[in-house]
């Protein structure tokens, strides 16, 4: 039997690979003779750097950089084995998790050392980037990153304006005759999963501002600070489209990769799965296992199991996945190409104690061995 195993993370308990090797430990107990290939998986969001750096094959990096709100911190990216792809989350420079509740102010958290993520990667040889842009804790439009990168986001004495969204308030002109030169030879594959665009109701103001500190006021004012913005950069920069699906990801972040650089936007799961090259490896598969930390009605909505089951679906091959837990609704992921799925929890416990990893770790090989066990029975 030949088996591909693509999960994504149990988060706070195994990264997707750890929870590949211990579905390959199961599926091996019950059938010493299979042949299982396990493939890093994630949506784009957090895990991605790990997943596709050591899954594809490459090397963690790590440089120190400016946090959101201007201290320094320890941010981790990867590069793969061709030295000119770099894998990078906006959330190790940016990141809500940076930042503790009572310190959450969009006003002044800056994607500065976003940009300085970037510098250091191209400074050791980098052109293509794949970026998540999920977990920010920002709304400044990424004038921080832009800052970094030798752009010149002024205010009307020609002095660049403030780091965070506050700092939109002054912007009077945007100018480019600074930037790093390589950025021109640069290009960014950004994996983002949400359609806001830049400003109005739907935009990242006034749907995520609150979770990042924002009050009504604040919201407003940011909203439109950031309207603003990209009327003055359309002045200059063609591409400049705040009504863009995904312009308002990561506060504003999607809107400066796509005007400033050579950037698309793409879904994270299609990225991963374009990046792992997985099709090829579920084409000739007996079986494919997949799962998540939790499955819900959500997985189906584009999440990382969803398109493994997709390209599954599209050979003809049985899909089984293992989840953490897994909810009512979770029904739905057999009307889309997930033809059965299992929670590993295999006994009362607390929360803490099933997401400690060794349990999590244990739980799901015993809870795979038993299923393959019957599923060898039936094949």
């Amino acid at each position: 039997m030949k088996a591909v195993v693509a999960i994504d993370s149990l988060k706070g308990s195994m990264s997707s690979l750890e929870a590949g090797d211990a579905i390959r430990e199961g599926i091996l107990r019950a059938d010493p003779s299979a042949q299982v290939q396990v493939r890093p998986l994630a949506d784009g969001g957090e895990g991605t750097v790990e997943a596709l750096t050591l899954g594809i094959g490459g090397a963690m990096q790590t440089v120190k950089v400016t946090g959101p709100l201007g201290d320094m911190v320890q941010a981790q990216y990867g590069i793969l084995n061709d030295g000119r792809t770099a894998i990078m989350e906006m959330s190790q420079a940016a990141g809500i998790t940076l930042v503790s509740d009572h310190e959450k102010n969009p006003l002044k958290a800056t994607t500065y050392g976003v940009g300085e993520m970037i510098i250091d990667a191209i400074r050791k040889g980098c052109r293509h980037f794949i970026f998540g842009l999920g977990g920010s804790v920002t709304n400044d439009g990424g004038i921080g990153m832009l800052q970094a990168l030798g752009f010149g986001l002024l205010d009307g004495n020609g002095n660049q304006v403030p780091l965070g969204a506050e700092g939109l308030k002054t912007l009077a002109r945007i100018t480019d005759d600074s930037v790093i030169p390589e950025l021109k030879d640069c290009s960014f594959c950004i994996a983002c999963d949400v359609t806001n665009p830049l400003c109005g109701e739907q935009g990242a103001s006034a749907v995520y501002g609150p979770q990042k500190g924002a009050d009504p006021t604040m919201i407003m004012q940011m909203d439109r600070w950031l309207l603003s913005y990209a009327d003055l950069a359309a002045k200059t920069f063609p591409t400049a489209d705040p009504d863009l699906a995904g312009a308002g990801a990561a506060g504003g972040l999607g809107f400066a990769f796509m005007t400033f650089t050579n950037a698309v936007l793409e879904s994270g799961i299609r990225i991963v799965l374009e990046e792992t090259h997985l099709e090829d490896y579920i084409k000739d598969a007996d079986l494919v296992i997949t799962g998540e930390g939790r499955l819900d009605a959500q997985t189906v909505m584009g999440k990382a199991p969803a398109g493994v089951a997709d390209i599954a679906r599209k050979y003809g091959k049985p899909v089984i996945a293992f989840a953490g837990s897994v909810t009512k609704d979770a029904r739905a992921c057999n009307e889309h190409g997930i033809d059965a799925f299992f929670p590993i929890l295999r006994g009362v416990s607390t929360l803490q104690e099933a997401m400690d990893p060794e349990n999590a770790r244990q739980n799901m090989i015993d809870t795979v061995e038993q299923v393959m066990r019957l599923y060898m029975i039936n094949s």
